[in-house]
Formats: C-alpha cells, sequence, structure tokens
C-alpha cells in the first residue's frame, strides 16, 4: 500500500484560513474565490488521507492479528475485517491518487461555445439550434447562466450559427468534451419516402479567463460597423450597431449583432476573440509537447465525429469511449451528465494508468 504524506496539504489549509479571515481578502473577490477553491481541493486531499492512514493502520492491525493469535474465533473475525479494510484502503488510495493527479488549469473557467451548422442544409441548421437548446438545459439542471453573444437564424429555421458563454462553477471541465463534429440521423419532416438522412453541426469550446492573458494590440485589429441582420427585434436594419472585428496577424473574424449597442456588441466580440487566441495558443502548445497524451478525449479537436444521435432508434453514441446510451430524448433534454461523467471517468483512468507508469 501507497503511503500519502500531507503534512504540506495540512500547513497550506492554515494558512489559507489565515488569509481568508483578513478583511483585504473579504474585499478581493477574486483572490477569495481562487482561495475557497484551493482550500476546497486541499480539504478533500487532508480528509481523504487521514482516512486512507486509518484504513491501512486497521489492514495492520488485522493482518497482526491474524500472524500472531492462536484464537479461531478472533482470526476468523480479523480475517473478516481485513477484507473489508483492505477493499476500503484500495478504494481510498485511487480516490487520493485521482485527488493529487494534475489539473487542467482551466477547468474551472466559464466557457464561450460556438454552434455551427454543417452538412444536411436545413436539417443541419434545425440540428444546431437543439444542440443549443440541450446545453441551455443542461447548464440550468447545473445552475449555470447562460448569455447568448451572437446568433445567425437560418432562413427556414433553425441557426447557421450561435455564440454563447455558459459561467459558473468548473463549467470548462465539464464542457470541454462537446468539442467536435455532432450527427444527427433521423427522418427530416420534408422526407416523403421516409428515408434516414444524416447532417451534422460542429461545436467549439473555448475556455475564457478572467483576466486578459493574450496581448491584443489595437494596431492588430480591423473593427467594422455595419448593419445587424436577420432576427433580432425592431431594431434590426435601423441602426449601425453590429461589430466584425478581424485579428489581423491571425487573419480570426469574430462578429456580434445580438445586442442594440455597438459597445455591448464590441465587447461581446472583444471575450469571443480574447478566447479564439488563447485556444489557438493552447493548440500551437500541444503540437510542440512530444509527449502530448492521444488517449484523452477532451482534446477539443474540432474536426473530430463525436458523436451520433440517431432518432429511429432513440439513441446516442460516442465514438471516443464507444459508449451507446438508449435514451436520446432525456439527453436532448440536458440529461447530458449521462454521457459528460463516462467521458470525465475515462479521461481520469488514462491519467491513472499514465501516473503509474512513470
Amino acid at each position: 500500500m501507497k503511503v500519502f504524506d500531507i503534512t504540506a496539504q495540512a500547513a497550506e489549509i492554515a494558512r489559507i484560513e489565515e488569509e481568508l479571515g483578513l478583511p483585504e481578502t473579504a474585499s478581493d473577490s477574486k483572490r477569495l474565490r481562487e482561495l475557497t477553491r484551493r482550500h476546497k481541493h486541499l480539504k478533500a486531499v487532508v480528509e481523504t488521507g487521514r482516512a486512507l492512514g486509518d484504513a491501512q493502520s486497521a489492514v495492520e492491525d488485522c493482518e497482526k492479528i491474524i500472524s500472531e493469535n492462536e484464537d479461531h474465533e478472533l482470526v476468523e473475525l480479523a480475517k473478516s475485517e481485513l477484507t473489508e479494510m483492505t477493499a476500503k484502503a484500495e478504494e481510498l488510495e485511487k480516490a487520493m491518487m485521482v485527488l493529487l493527479l494534475p489539473k487542467d488549469p482551466y477547468d474551472e473557467a466559464n466557457t464561450i461555445m460556438e454552434i455551427r451548422a454543417g452538412t444536411g442544409g436545413e436539417e443541419a441548421a434545425l440540428f444546431a439550434s437543439e444542440l443549443f437548446r440541450m446545453y441551455s438545459r443542461y447548464a440550468e439542471r447545473q445552475g449555470w447562466k447562460i448569455e447568448t453573444m451572437n446568433t445567425s437564424p437560418a432562413a427556414a429555421g433553425g441557426l447557421k450559427e450561435i455564440i454563447f458563454s455558459i459561467q459558473g462553477e468548473a463549467v470548462y471541465s465539464h464542457m470541454k468534451y462537446e468539442a467536435g463534429v455532432h450527427r444527427v440521423q433521423r427522418v427530416p419532416e420534408t422526407e416523403t419516402q421516409g428515408r434516414i438522412h444524416t447532417s451534422a453541426a460542429s461545436v467549439v469550446v473555448l475556455p475564457e479567463q478572467e483576466e486578459v492573458t493574450v496581448d491584443i494590440k489595437p494596431e492588430d485589429l480591423r473593427i467594422d460597423i455595419y448593419r445587424s441582420t436577420g432576427a433580432g427585434g425592431q431594431h434590426v436594419n435601423t441602426t449601425d450597431s453590429a461589430i466584425r472585428i478581424t485579428h489581423l496577424p491571425t487573419g480570426l473574424v469574430v462578429t456580434c449583432q445580438d445586442e442594440r449597442s455597438q459597445y455591448k456588441n464590441k465587447a461581446k466580440a472583444m471575450r469571443v476573440l480574447q478566447a479564439r487566441l488563447l485556444e489557438k495558443e493552447r493548440q500551437d502548445a500541444a503540437k510542440e509537447r512530444s509527449d502530448q497524451r492521444k488517449t484523452m478525449v477532451g482534446s477539443g479537436d474540432r474536426s473530430d465525429k463525436v458523436r451520433t444521435y440517431n432518432f429511429p432508434q432513440n439513441r446516442v453514441t460516442d465514438h471516443r469511449i464507444g459508449l451507446t446510451v438508449h435514451a436520446l430524448g432525456e439527453i436532448m433534454d440536458g440529461d447530458l451528465d449521462r454521457l459528460i461523467l463516462p467521458l470525465i471517468e475515462h479521461d481520469t483512468e488514462e491519467m491513472l494508468k499514465e501516473s503509474i507508469s512513470l
């Protein structure tokens, strides 16, 4: 059995609790959030470590009784307890190793998501709108807040594109698994012969940092102002409030037109640009790392086919881990934990295998 020294974590908890009691910490909301999150994590480490230590001591006591005692009844009781405490110690050891795994630095971040209709024409646009509804319902279940940043409706209904943010606790740690190509297989309402069509929509998931981490120079931006188009209310086509920002060094283009205010549209566009540039930096860095893990399912590659939603068979299949769930209606209504939690578990298991093999 592995022994974990939690002295350092216990000492850090004491330091954090001391800092949390300072007036200047209470007035600094960002620092307060950071310390609270860290305290919560360290407390879980220390409590698990202590429980593991108790279980390991119980195992040693049972082994000692079995090896040194001649009382048959007492030995049998010790053997029974040894089996129970060994299983508990193994479970706690695994939990401890999970807690000590390196964390994705963006797991606690809010998230900007982009859904775009792909192959399939009108059906793809309808599917894109249904994905947005699915994520909205999931956010409601998690107690998260959704903010629409830019919408591009399709002429026949549905969405050609939608960009939105999700704000809440540890949003990115869950939503990063949604990045990629989502396929839908079903009979469209316009199909007269009952043939199943396959359409697709792509999902991009970007972590949004509280502080600006990517330097954007004003001279690197071209900002165009134009009149909003499409659905959006009476202000559409009456005011020049839509914003298009082009980042000249990378060629990235962001548009926002959902707000009446030119200023608000510009602020949202800058948030999206910031997130896209951060993601570009992350992707570039990942390509340079020769030891980059290929087994992780949350890589965020937008070209990967990640999931198929088959309506005639009431099933959803996640191709990354070979998971099939026959509950399409519930999932489309926001019960995404049926898919996301197994993906998180898979990633954790792969990370544990790597840490053990090192």
